[in-house]
C-alpha cells in the first residue's frame, strides 16, 4: 500500500484561534485605555482575557507589539470590500488612523515614541504594526483601483505611499497641527489628485 506524502509541513503547535486573538486584543485595548501604556503587559492581558500567554505570544512578539495593535482596535477597519471605492476606503483608513492617535493614550504613545531609541521594541512595533501595516493596506487599495481601471498604475508606488502616509506620521510626531477628521479628509483629497 502506497502512502501519499505531502510536501507541506504542518506548523508546530495548535493553530491560532481568532476568538482567542480577539479576546486578547480587546483586553489589551481596555488596559491601554483605562490604565495606560505602562500597565499593559502580556501577563495583565492574559489575566484579563483568560487567554494563555503562549497564545498571546503566537500573535505578538512582545507587549509593545500588542499595545500598537490594541491602539488600532479603536476603530476596526475592513478594507477588503471589493466594491468600495478608493476614496471611501482610503478615507475610512485615514480617519481610523487619525482617531486612534488623537486619543489621550495615542498622544501618550506618540510622546513616548518621540523620546524612544529608534531600535527599541516600542519603535519597532510602531514601525511594523502602524506605519508599515498602514502602507501595505494602502498599497492593496491602490492595486485594487488599478485592477478595476479606476486609476493608472503609479510610476513609483513607494513614493506615492510616502506622500499619502508621511504627513500623518509627521504631524503625529511633530505635533504642530491637530490630527483630526478634517486633516484625514484633506489628505485623502490631495492623495487622489496625485493618483488620478
Amino acid at each position: 500500500m502506497s502512502q501519499v506524502r505531502s510536501d507541506k509541513k504542518r506548523p508546530r503547535g495548535r493553530p491560532p484561534s481568532q476568538v482567542a486573538r480577539k479576546r486578547a486584543l480587546s483586553a489589551a485595548h481596555d488596559i491601554l485605555m483605562e490604565e495606560g501604556f505602562g500597565r499593559l503587559s502580556i501577563e495583565a492581558v492574559a489575566a484579563k482575557s483568560g487567554v494563555g500567554k503562549p497564545t498571546i505570544y503566537r500573535n505578538w512578539a512582545n507587549a509593545c507589539e500588542l499595545a500598537m495593535a490594541a491602539l488600532m482596535v479603536a476603530g476596526p477597519v475592513d478594507l477588503s470590500e471589493r466594491d468600495g471605492s478608493l476614496k471611501s476606503s482610503l478615507t475610512t483608513q485615514m480617519r481610523t488612523l487619525v482617531k486612534a492617535f488623537a486619543t489621550t493614550r495615542g498622544r501618550q504613545i506618540t510622546m513616548a515614541l518621540a523620546a524612544a531609541d529608534p531600535e527599541s521594541e516600542m519603535t519597532k512595533a510602531f514601525r511594523n504594526h502602524v506605519i508599515l501595516s498602514s502602507r501595505e493596506a494602502g498599497r492593496g487599495l491602490i492595486e485594487r483601483a488599478v485592477q478595476k481601471g479606476n486609476i493608472a498604475r503609479p510610476d513609483d508606488i513607494e513614493v506615492v505611499l510616502d506622500i499619502i502616509y508621511g504627513p500623518v506620521f509627521y504631524r503625529l510626531l511633530v505635533g504642530h497641527r491637530p490630527l483630526d477628521r478634517t486633516f484625514a479628509d484633506h489628505l485623502v483629497a490631495a492623495a487622489l489628485k496625485i493618483l488620478e
